[in-house]
C-alpha cells in the first residue's frame, strides 16, 4: 500500500536523511498522545510497518513531503542510542497462512460488509469494491479494507498488532458491522430532516403564491387580517413610543413568519400581554377629604395614625395635582384591620384595589416575570395584576410582606427594592416584556406583623405605621358597630331577632378570645349567631334572642381563657411585660436558690439576647451585693435557676433584665415582689434602665392581666401620649432611671411584712367566736367583689 505523508519534526527529517543514504527503509510507528513534540520509548507503540520511501520532496517552509510503500509488520526489541534521531532494533514478522473453506467465508463476509459500507458512505469511490474483491490474499485483504474506513486510532492500531489474518479479519468484521448500523442511522436522520425541509419549503411557496394572489386580487387572507388587528390594538392602547417601536418589530417578525410555527405563537402571547397592559388607563383620584374621612370612618374604628396620613396624601394631591404614590407599611398583629383598611383606602381615594400575597414566594420571578426565552413564560404578578384591573394608578397592597422567602430561584424581597423605590419605580422593568412601565402613579401599601424579617434596604424604603393591639373598650365598640352587624346579616338574622348586650361582649373578649386583634372576637360572635340561627330555624315564629353575661355559656361553653387575679405577694417571682407578633403579654419569671457551686442554670426555651439579660442581672446583683443586704461571697455555695414558664414558647429580647434582677434580688434577700406590679426595661451593669420596643402593647396586656402598677423607662415616657385614656385611667405608670428606683417600688418593705404576719398572729390567737364572724365577713366581701367582676 502506498501512502503520502508530511514530515515536519527535526528528528523525523534527519531519520529520512539516513534512510535515504543508505537503503530507503525506514520504520514506521504510532504515538500514543498526539500533542507529545518530542516523544521517548514510553511514547510510542511497540509494533509497527517497514516501509520503503519511493519519493522524497523538500518543500520551501522546511518540511519534507514523502511517499511510502509498506512492505511488512516488525516490532521494536531494543532502542539504539543515536544522536538527532531515533533508532531501533525489530524483528520482521512473516505472516503464513493455511487456506481453508471458513477463512474463505470470512473474507466473502467481510467484503460484503465493506460492499455495504461503501454504498452508505459516499466518500469512497465506487471502484474500490471492484479492487478489493479481486484480492485473494487475507493479509492483504485485510489491510486495504481497514486503510479505507474511518475508524479511530485504537482500532486501526488492533488491526496492526493482529498477527494472524484471521482473527485480523474477525476483528474488522465486528467494526464493519457497527460502523454500518451507525451509517445507517445518520442516513434514516438526514433523509428525516430533508423531508421536513422539503416539506416547509414547499408550504412556504405555496403560502407565499397564495399570498401574491390574494395581493393581485386585492384581498386578505386570515392570518394578515390577525396581524392587522394586533397592528391596530398597539395603536389604540396609547403605548409609550419606545413601547410602540417594540411591539411593531415584533409584529413585523410575525409577518414574516409560518402562521403555525412556535416562534410565531410566543410572539403573539407577547403582543397580547402588550395590548393588555393599562399604559394610559388610569381613574380620576376623589380629591373631596371630607368624603374620604367619612369612609374611612365607617369601615373601621380608631386607627386614627393611618386614616391621618391618607387624607394628608389626599391633600397635597389637591394642592399640587400631582405627586407621586406614597410606599406605605402597616405594621401589627393579625386582625388589626391591617388588610381591610387597604380595601377602605382604594374606595376612598375611587381607585381600584388589588391584593397580593406575599406569604411563601420564593422566586425572583413572581415579581419581575420571567424572561421570553422559557416555555410558558409570563409576566410578573406586578404587571399581570394591573392588567387584570385595567388601571395604572391603583391601590395596590402587598400582603405579608414579611413571609417572604428567598431560594436558588432569587430573591423577591431584592426584586421588590425597584418596586417599592419612589425614585426608580417609575422604569420598572419587567424581564417578560423588557420594556419600562411606570409605577410611580400606583399606591402601594404593605402589611406585616413584624419587621424583623424584613430586609433593612427594604424597610428604608417604607413609611412605617404601626398597628397597636385594641384595647377591650375599643373591641366593644368594634363588635357593636361593624362585626355584630355583619354577623347578623351573614347569618341570616335581624336586629330585632338577635340583640346582645356590652356585658356579653365583655365576657366574650375576656373569657373566650385572646389577642390583640378581633379576628377570633368575630369568630366567637359568628358562633353564637349560628346558634341562634338554628333556635329560630326550628323553632315557627320563635322569639327574639338576648345574649347575656348569664346565657352566653349556652352557646359558647365554658370559658376558654382564665386569667388569674394577682394573688398573694411571692418571693423569687417577677412579673415583666414581653411583645409578640400578635400582640402584647404578661411573662412570670421566677428564681429559685439551691446549695450549690455559684452556677447559673436558665430554662424556658429563652434566645441569646434574653441570656445575656439574665447573665448581666446577676452581675448587678453580685457588684451590688452590700447594697441590697446580701454578703459579698454570697453566690459561691448558691447555684440560681431561673426559669420563664410556658417552656414550648420561644422567648428573646433585651426588656425583661429589670424583672430578672428584682426577681434575683427577692430571692437572695428573702423579700416578696409585688403581685400588681409589672416592668419592662433593659438593664445596663451599672444599674442604668433603657427604653423598649412595643410600649403601646405592654400597657395593654398589663390591662388586660389585671396589673395595677407599670414601672418602665423614663426614655419611654414620650410613649404614654399612645396610650389610650381608659387604660391610662386604670394603671399607675411608674417611669425609672436606675434599678434602685425599681427596687424600692416593686420589693415589700420589711417593717411592713411584719406587720402584716403580726396582725395574722393576733387575728389567730383570739377566740373562736371572736373569729367567725370576722372571717364570714371577709369570705362575704371576696365572694361579692367575684360576682361583680
Amino acid at each position: 500500500m502506498v501512502l503520502p505523508l508530511a514530515v515536519g519534526r527535526s528528528k523525523s527529517i534527519k531519520a529520512l536523511e539516513e534512510a535515504m543514504a543508505r537503503d530507503r527503509l525506514i520504520f514506521l510507528v504510532t504515538q500514543r498522545k498526539i500533542q507529545t513534540e518530542n516523544p521517548g520509548k514510553e511514547d510510542l507503540y511497540s509494533i509497527g510497518v517497514v516501509a520503503e520511501i519511493l519519493q522524497l520532496l523538500k518543500m520551501p517552509d522546511g518540511t519534507i513531503k514523502i511517499l511510502v510503500e509498506g512492505v511488512e509488520r516488525a516490532k521494536i526489541t531494543d532502542f539504539i542510542p543515536q544522536q538527532g534521531f531515533i533508532q531501533v532494533r525489530i524483528k520482521r514478522h512473516l505472516e503464513t497462512y493455511a487456506p481453508n473453506q471458513e477463512l474463505e467465508a470470512l473474507m466473502r463476509n467481510v467484503i460484503t460488509l465493506f460492499e455495504k459500507y461503501v454504498k452508505l458512505n459516499r466518500r469512497i469511490p465506487i471502484e474500490t469494491i471492484m479492487s478489493v474483491s479481486n484480492i485473494d490474499d487475507p493479509s492483504r485483504l485485510a489491510d486495504i479494507i481497514a486503510s479505507h474506513i474511518s475508524i479511530k486510532i485504537l482500532q486501526e492500531q488492533l488491526i496492526l498488532e493482529t498477527w494472524d489474518p484471521k482473527k485480523r479479519l474477525t476483528e474488522l468484521a465486528k467494526i464493519l458491522t457497527a460502523e454500518n448500523d451507525i451509517l445507517s442511522i445518520e442516513k434514516k436522520i438526514q433523509v428525516r430532516v430533508r423531508d421536513q425541509i422539503e416539506k416547509t419549503q414547499k408550504e412556504y411557496y405555496l403560502h407565499e403564491q397564495i399570498k401574491a394572489i390574494k395581493k393581485e386580487l386585492k384581498e386578505t387572507d386570515d392570518y394578515q387580517k390577525e396581524v392587522n388587528a394586533l397592528r391596530e390594538k398597539v395603536r389604540k392602547s396609547k403605548a409609550p413610543p419606545e413601547v410602540a417601536k417594540q411591539a411593531e418589530k415584533e409584529i413585523s417578525r410575525l409577518e414574516k413568519m409560518m402562521p403555525f410555527s412556535p416562534e410565531a405563537t410566543v410572539i403573539r402571547t407577547y403582543l397580547d400581554w402588550i395590548i393588555r397592559v393599562p399604559w394610559a388607563i388610569s381613574t380620576k383620584d376623589q380629591l373631596d377629604l371630607k368624603r374620604a374621612e367619612k369612609i374611612l370612618d365607617e369601615d373601621h374604628y380608631g386607627l386614627d395614625k393611618a386614616k391621618q396620613r391618607i387624607v394628608e396624601y389626599l391633600a397635597v394631591c389637591k394642592l399640587t395635582k400631582k405627586m407621586k404614590g406614597p410606599i406605605i407599611c402597616f405594621v401589627g398583629p393579625p386582625g388589626t384591620g391591617k388588610t381591610s383598611l387597604g380595601r377602605s383606602i382604594a374606595r376612598a381615594l375611587g381607585r381600584k384595589f388589588i391584593r397580593m400575597s406575599l406569604g411563601g414566594i420564593r422566586d425572583e420571578a413572581e415579581i419581575r416575570g420571567h424572561r421570553r426565552t422559557y416555555i410558558g413564560a409570563l409576566p410578573g404578578r406586578i404587571i399581570q395584576s394591573l392588567s387584570k384591573i385595567k388601571s395604572r394608578n391603583p391601590v395596590f397592597l402587598l400582603d405579608e410582606v414579611d413571609k417572604m422567602g428567598q431560594d436558588f430561584r432569587g430573591d423577591p424581597a431584592a426584586a421588590l427594592l425597584e418596586v417599592l423605590d419612589p425614585e426608580q419605580n417609575n422604569t420598572f422593568s419587567d424581564h417578560y416584556l423588557e420594556v419600562e412601565f411606570d409605577l410611580s402613579d400606583v399606591m402601594f401599601i404593605t402589611t406585616a406583623n413584624t419587621l424583623y424579617t424584613v430586609p433593612p434596604s427594604l424597610a428604608d424604603r417604607m413609611e412605617v405605621i404601626k398597628f397597636p393591639g385594641y384595647t377591650k373598650e375599643e373591641k366593644i365598640k368594634i363588635a357593636q358597630k361593624f362585626l355584630v352587624p355583619k354577623q347578623v346579616k351573614e347569618n341570616g338574622l335581624s336586629s330585632d331577632k338577635l340583640v346582645i348586650s356590652e356585658r356579653a361582649l365583655n365576657l366574650i373578649i375576656r373569657d373566650y378570645t385572646l389577642e390583640a386583634g378581633v379576628r377570633n372576637l368575630e369568630r366567637e360572635i359568628a358562633n353564637v349567631c349560628r346558634k341562634v340561627a338554628k333556635e329560630l330555624a326550628s323553632e315557627k315564629g320563635g322569639k327574639a334572642v338576648k345574649i347575656t353575661a348569664k346565657n352566653l355559656h349556652r352557646y359558647l361553653g365554658i370559658p376558654r381563657y382564665h386569667r388569674e387575679k394577682p394573688g398573694q405577694n411571692e418571693v423569687g417571682v417577677a412579673t415583666g411585660l414581653a411583645w409578640t407578633e400578635v400582640g402584647g403579654d404578661i411573662l412570670s419569671i421566677e428564681v429559685s436558690i439551691m446549695k450549690g457551686k455559684g452556677s447559673l442554670t436558665l430554662t424556658g426555651k429563652l434566645g441569646e439576647v434574653m441570656r445575656e439579660s439574665a447573665q448581666a442581672a446577676l452581675s448587678y446583683v453580685r457588684s451590688n451585693a452590700g447594697k441590697l443586704g446580701l454578703p459579698p461571697d454570697f453566690y459561691k455555695d448558691k447555684e440560681i435557676h431561673i426559669h420563664i414558664p410556658e417552656g414550648a414558647i420561644p422567648k428573646d429580647g433585651p426588656s425583661a433584665g429589670i424583672t430578672m434582677a428584682i426577681a434575683l434580688t427577692s430571692a437572695l434577700s428573702n423579700r416578696p415582689v409585688k403581685k400588681d406590679v409589672a416592668m419592662t426595661g433593659e438593664i445596663t451593669l451599672r444599674g442604668r434602665i433603657l427604653s423598649v420596643g412595643g410600649f403601646k402593647e405592654k400597657m395593654l396586656a398589663a390591662h388586660r392581666s389585671g396589673i395595677k402598677t407599670v414601672i418602665f423607662p423614663r426614655e419611654n415616657e414620650r410613649n404614654l401620649k399612645e396610650i389610650p385614656k381608659e387604660i391610662k385611667n386604670k394603671l399607675k405608670f411608674i417611669p425609672v432611671k436606675n434599678i434602685d428606683e425599681v427596687l424600692r417600688i416593686a420589693l415589700v418593705a420589711k417593717g411592713k411584712r411584719k406587720a402584716k404576719i403580726t396582725r395574722r398572729k393576733k387575728l389567730g390567737r383570739l377566740p373562736l367566736a371572736q373569729r367567725l364572724p370576722r372571717l364570714q365577713a371577709k369570705e362575704k366581701t371576696e365572694w361579692e367583689n367575684k360576682r361583680e367582676n
